[in-house]
């Protein structure tokens, strides 16, 4: 039996619930009435903008910052009170914060050394644990002598050694180069599935909360926007900041106004006084209203395969190896429209080139950001 299932079956890991959790300082709320649940096993992650209040909310856990008000349980208990040590989490932050005078295997075993655990548990756990991470074969070297990925890894093993029930990651990647951070990315979600922990992952890149998660909790501002799985939010996003912030590259959002509207359909007035109908429930939206469509990159078709079709003039095209990114100018737009083309397709600045809308694939925004529901069922989620 592997380590990991052995040591989480006696561990028991724990389920996280979050009810009206806020935190203020000085008078200034960072966090507002945060209510969530993290069952037992999820990997979750927290994803929003610098500022957004998800780190915050990650040290609230961990109990290294004191919560102003709420309720923090883990396992049912509440822990508001408790101290870090004894909330039985583990947390993994953005800097190693590795001791350098000391060797790979005197840093994983330092808090267990503090703890006062018998040496040979720790000698046992140590190398139990670094096997895991493949790290077995660098037990004697010191930090200055790693990578930055291996840093990560026995910042990780650190952690691990201890048996949280729960671990908790404060943006552990963001010190990586692109390559090592796509390598860290694959080796956690191994982990994790190894492990089947509860794990709480803090970022503000959506790559990682896409790949990674299996629930995201989108913040902005210090409240939750929205909590799903990472298609759900992807394809069905509550309002125009999720739309735009998940995706990469970001969803285009051209101006549009209601010409009719009902709970089958919006028909729209696109820019050039072109109409299109938009499958949403639009029961709320009054004819006249200005709106926002919605569009993602790569939801563009050929002209013939499209409800609605129009042509731009190539601002910028980005060649990629397997597909181009085609920034187009539109009369009457003031920002560019991004399309996500096949990477043999021949193309130029300043050339005329032809997209297509399908109606099924677009997203409608109220002035107030706020999306109208769609009615298309993506096969990738309900298939």
């Amino acid at each position: 039996m592997l380590f990991g299932q052995a040591l989480f079956e006696r561990n028991h890991m724990a389920s996280l619930t979050l009810r009206n959790i806020c935190k203020s300082y000085d008078g200034t709320a960072i966090t507002r009435d945060i209510n969530l649940d993290i069952e037992d096993g999820e990997f979750v992650v927290f994803v929003g903008p610098s500022g957004c209040g998800k780190s915050t909310l990650l040290r609230l856990i961990a109990g290294l910052e004191d919560i102003s008000s709420g309720d923090l349980l883990i396992d049912g208990q509440r822990v508001n009170e408790l101290p870090p040590m004894d909330r039985s989490v583990g947390m993994v932050f953005q800097s190693y914060a590795l001791y350098p005078h000391m060797t790979v295997a005197e840093n994983m075993a330092f808090g267990l050394k503090l703890a006062k655990v018998d040496k040979g548990v720790i000698q046992r756990k140590v190398a139990e644990v670094s096997r895991i991470l493949q790290l077995d074969k660098l037990l004697e070297r010191r930090p200055k002598d790693l990578s930055g990925g291996q840093r990560q890894r026995v910042a990780i093993g650190r952690t691990l050694v201890r048996e949280p029930k729960v671990f908790l990651f404060d943006e552990p990647l963001s010190n990586l180069d692109a390559s090592l951070r796509v390598q860290m990315r694959i080796e956690i979600s191994r982990l994790h599935q190894r492990l089947k922990a509860t794990m709480v992952y803090v970022t503000h890149d959506q790559v990682e909360a896409m790949t990674m998660a299996d629930k995201i909790v989108v913040l902005n501002a210090g409240e939750i926007v929205q909590i799903g799985q990472p298609l759900q939010l992807y394809h069905y996003p509550q309002s125009q900041f999720v739309a735009g912030f998940l995706g990469s590259p970001q969803m285009n959002f051209l101006k549009v106004r209601a010409l009719s509207a009902s709970s089958e359909a919006v028909e729209i007035e696109m820019p050039g006084g072109y109409r299109m109908p938009v499958l949403v429930d639009g029961s709320a939206v009054e004819v006249g209203e200005e709106m926002t469509l919605g569009v993602r990159p790569e939801h563009f078709v050929a002209p013939e395969q499209a409800d609605f079709a129009f042509h731009g003039e190539i601002a910028v095209a980005e060649r990629l190896g397997d597909h181009n990114l085609i920034y187009l100018t539109l009369e009457g737009v003031d920002e560019m429209v991004t399309v996500r083309g096949d990477g043999n397709l021949r193309v130029a600045v300043g050339q005329t080139f032809a997209a297509g809308l399908m109606a099924s694939k677009c997203h409608l925004f109220r002035a107030n950001g706020q999306a109208c529901p769609r009615h298309y069922r993506e096969p990738a989620i309900y298939g």
